[in-house]
């Protein structure tokens, strides 16, 4: 049950996010005066549809995407004399390119807001600064047990005590345990000054960190096992922790997108060969909501840290799908708007040269190359398909 929740959590979150990928289009065409006379969700056959003013709104039998239907979007539509000066084709440059880019652009921002959420208000699961347990000792390898002989665990000389926090070190506060992990690894054998919040009250407790020996170089070691608990940051510090995590998954995005191609042959063997799915390797949409319906239904995790998980997911997702949509290929948005960067390259050559402004660029003349690129992303999708049923990406939760 919890899983079939899962999934259909998921489903919800992609309809929603096509949703407001497609309002982009439709809200930026209408602010510049275009005529939009479709707005649906999926494909195929009509489910359900209502009109309002000019636009039919509605939701059709395929779940696998949706679409806003701009008057004009090709130069060989033919219009009526009420609709062409409407026509996008008839926009600026600039106006275009806001259009076509507004569904990525508000992809971003989903992804952008949902991480904000993520760090500020769900939590992410990390290490705290509550001390768990003392340790007796400071191994120097990992086999040692604790004896008469090992080096002192200096917690437990200066007397912490399993519930202490430590609030700073040496006047510093850290919103991260790894932050003062590090400071406490570079202060092998040397006091360093701790404030401990203990029941309330805060203690100041000057220790000196033992030193133990990684890869031949001096590392300290306080002697403490910290808990595991949620962490949640203030409004100023979720945004930055956004910032920098929307960054790291852009950079990843790329990076999968350039290895694509190296990683088809092996989605092929582990499709429909013995080869175990790679965790790391490509996944589809029906393998992303097996995993959310994997991680809605696993008792490993807390609801906190399924709901983290989820939010992640679906986060990551639409960064993904706004950066992907933002490829120069047609028929994706980036493709449109590379043929409008050319038109306005073309009208700016022209206008230098002191010649009529050109035709706009014939986007129906560009169909063989659409199509080619729409087989090889159909192929790619069914592949995906195959495998995420086949021999389905497994997380052992």
């Amino acid at each position: 049950m919890l899983s079939l929740l899962g999934i259909l959590a998921f489903v919800v979150a992609l309809l929603v996010s096509v949703m407001i990928h497609e309002a982009g289009h439709y809200l930026t065409a209408k602010k510049f005066g275009m005529k939009v006379t479709e707005f649906f969700l999926g494909f195929g056959q009509k489910i359900w549809s209502t009109q309002r003013g000019e636009t039919e709104f509605g939701v059709k039998a395929i779940p696998a995407g949706g679409y806003c239907r701009i008057v004009g979007m090709s130069s060989r539509e033919v219009l009526t004399p009420a609709d062409a000066p409407r026509a996008f084709i008839k926009a600026t440059v600039t106006q275009r390119l806001i259009v076509l880019g507004a569904g990525s652009f508000l992809h971003f921002v989903i992804g952008f807001l949902l991480l904000i959420t993520l760090f500020g208000a769900v939590g992410v699961t990390s290490v705290t600064n509550q001390i768990q347990k003392i340790s007796d000792c400071v191994p120097q390898i990992a086999s040692e047990v604790c004896s008469a002989t090992s080096t002192p665990s200096p917690a437990k000389t200066v007397g912490l005590l399993a519930g202490d926090k430590i609030v700073k070190i040496d006047g510093q506060s850290f919103e991260l345990w790894s932050d003062a992990v590090a400071v406490i690894r570079a202060s092998a054998g040397r006091e360093i000054n701790l404030v401990i919040d203990r029941s309330g009250d805060q203690v100041q407790v000057p220790v000196t960190p033992a030193t133990r020996m990684v890869d031949g170089k001096p590392v300290g070691v306080l002697g403490v096992i910290n808990e595991i608990g949620t962490i949640r940051f203030n409004p100023i510090a979720a945004t930055a922790r956004a910032t920098s995590f929307t960054g790291e998954i852009l950079q990843n995005s790329v990076t999968s997108l350039i290895a694509l191609p190296t990683k088809i042959p092996d989605l092929f063997a582990q499709t429909f060969g013995t080869t175990e799915r790679d965790p790391e390797g490509l996944v589809g949409v029906v393998g992303v909501a097996r995993v959310s319906g994997e991680t809605a239904s696993t008792e490993k995790l807390t609801l906190n840290e399924k709901i983290a998980t989820f939010v992640l997911i679906v986060a990551s997702l639409n960064i993904f799908v706004g950066m992907f949509n933002l490829l120069p290929l047609l028929p994706l948005d980036g493709g449109h708007m590379a043929v409008a960067i050319a038109d306005g390259i073309r009208n700016f050559i022209a206008k230098r040269r002191g010649l009529a402004k050109p035709a706009p660029i014939d986007v129906e003349r560009l169909t063989p190359i659409t199509m080619v690129v729409f087989v090889l992303m159909a192929s790619l999708s069914i592949l995906l398909l195959a495998a995420d049923i086949f021999n389905p990406i497994r997380l052992n939760l």
